[in-house]
């Protein structure tokens, strides 16, 4: 179980630390927390290949994290 635990822990690392890249390469929208009170953008212009590609990079990432943390905690709490 031991060695469950490390491979755990070492593929949580590569995928947190490839969560920040992915959202660093992110180019800004520009509007920050003045979206949250209407203040966005109306009109949005098309989004290019790459935007489209890091914002499902980013979704699966982000999920493969939140996985990874429950199996994590599952190993930790059960075993």
């Amino acid at each position: 179980m031991e060695l469950l635990r490390t491979l755990v822990a070492i593929v949580l690392f590569i995928v947190s630390v490839l969560l920040v890249v992915v959202v660093l390469l992110q180019q800004s929208k520009g509007e920050g927390l003045g979206s949250i009170g209407g203040g966005g953008r109306l009109f949005h212009g098309a989004q290019s290949s790459l935007d489209i590609f890091l914002n499902k990079a980013t979704t699966y990432v982000a999920i493969a994290f939140m996985a990874l943390a429950l199996l994590a905690t599952a190993i930790n709490i059960f075993v």
